[in-house]
């Protein structure tokens, strides 16, 4: 009987215990949103049309979860276990340059390989960084590898990496986020006044 009673009591403190467990951390959820250039009421830059292939990136990068190193270990990249971008950037950042680059009116029109259409240029582009900068001053940095290349002779027409490191207000990833939006807003600014130096 004892033995019975003592089973119980340990299984009471067990339950106790599993009740006072902390909660775990909700996943926060996150957009990448590129500002929309001023408008442009001039001519477009090419006539035809553009076609923005899915963005190319390499390992943690191309993932869902965000991504972050401390300042000094560049080197080092971690991912954040509850903070996620809602789509995987290689797509998000696609569908930011085809907005931007219609908003800028680049060219006569600018899909996505979806459309199935027959392009007169392609633009193809690498994410080599995209990350939170944990640190005493705290960051983001964005740099993308972006080239357009002439589908009828195959020339590469504009090929050059573009890196952006923006300060942010607080270490949170939210306002990561914010001056990641910033830089690649600055990046993409860089980009089409390139173009229209070509």
């Amino acid at each position: 009987m004892k033995k019975i009673f003592k089973s119980l009591a340990l299984l009471s403190v067990l339950t106790l215990a599993a009740c006072a467990q902390p909660e775990l951390p909700k996943d926060h959820y996150y957009r990448l949103q590129v500002q929309a250039p001023e408008n442009n009421k001039g001519a477009t830059l090419f006539k035809g049309t553009i076609e923005v292939e899915r963005f190319l990136a390499d390992g943690l990068t191309a993932g869902r979860p965000i991504v972050y190193s401390e300042a000094g270990s560049e080197h080092q990249l971690l991912e954040y276990h509850y903070h996620f971008w809602t789509e995987p950037p290689v797509v998000m950042l696609r569908d930011q340059m085809i907005d931007f680059l219609r908003a800028a009116r680049v060219s006569e029109m600018i899909v996505s390989p979806e459309m199935r259409s027959r392009p007169d240029y392609r633009l193809t582009a690498k994410i080599k960084r995209l990350e939170k900068i944990v640190g005493p001053k705290p960051s983001a940095i964005a740099e993308l590898q972006l080239g357009l290349q002439d589908e009828q002779s195959g020339e590469i027409i504009h090929l050059a990496n573009y890196r952006v490191e923006v300060g942010a207000q607080s270490d949170s990833v939210g306002d990561a986020v914010i001056a990641m939006n910033k830089a690649l807003t600055e990046i993409y600014t860089r980009f089409v006044a390139s173009l229209g130096k070509l």
